[in-house]
């Protein structure tokens, strides 16, 4: 089976695995996906960063930063729209918003990412499910996400103004997983991330966001 080179962070452990598996890709209703939502925020409380790790799982971090020539304000209202990451992850196909409100300057958003992945068997939905707070006053936002394979992903991104309306993005990125995986979930997820940052920045500064 082949994988593609540039895979987001879930997708990378289900692409070993998902050989073993004949389920087709099935599109749930937004119901379904609020309900998958609210059961994995209960079973594997992705919002929550334990200490200590469940035995048999490891955590890794890494920190990548990208500069947009473009004005903060504009760069940050259009890189934490998920809408916008569509194309810029190769297999996203849409996202799914179950509750959005605004409460004391601090936007929450629960959703869900729904990638289709082509593999030689045929294509393979997997759901991301995730929470987003945006802190429309510092400029910030926090992702939590859980998806199958209990891949849990933690991300910071900060918005730092520089000379020459110039805006660096700096996305720290955590991810947690099994053992066996960790090294590559790290390395492939980073990678992943690096380059829908690049595709968001040519949409940026091309004007097409």
């Amino acid at each position: 089976m082949r994988i593609p080179r540039l895979l987001g962070a879930p997708l990378i452990a289900m692409s070993l695995v998902l050989s073993f598996m004949s389920t087709a890709a099935r599109a749930d209703t937004d119901a379904e996906l609020a309900q998958e939502w609210q059961y994995a925020w209960n079973t594997y409380k992705f919002g929550q960063v334990a200490d200590p790790l469940p035995e048999g799982r490891a955590r890794k971090s890494q920190s990548i930063s990208i500069i947009i020539n473009a004005q903060r304000p504009r760069v940050f209202k259009a890189y934490s729209n998920f809408e916008n990451h569509i194309g810029a992850n190769p297999f996203l196909e849409r996202v799914v918003t179950h509750y959005d409100k605004t409460k004391n300057e601090v936007r929450t958003k629960n959703l869900t990412a729904i990638e289709v992945i082509p593999l030689e068997t045929g294509p393979f939905t997997l759901n991301t499910h995730a929470q987003q707070r945006l802190n429309l006053e510092r400029f910030c936002y926090s992702v939590d996400s859980w998806s199958t394979g209990n891949i849990v992903t933690h991300q910071k991104i900060t918005f730092e103004s520089l000379s020459g309306a110039r805006t660096r993005v700096t996305e720290n990125l955590t991810f947690e997983t099994t053992l066996d995986q960790i090294d590559f979930t790290l390395s492939q997820g980073v990678l992943a991330h690096q380059g829908i940052q690049q595709v968001l920045k040519q949409r940026i500064e091309s004007g097409q966001l």
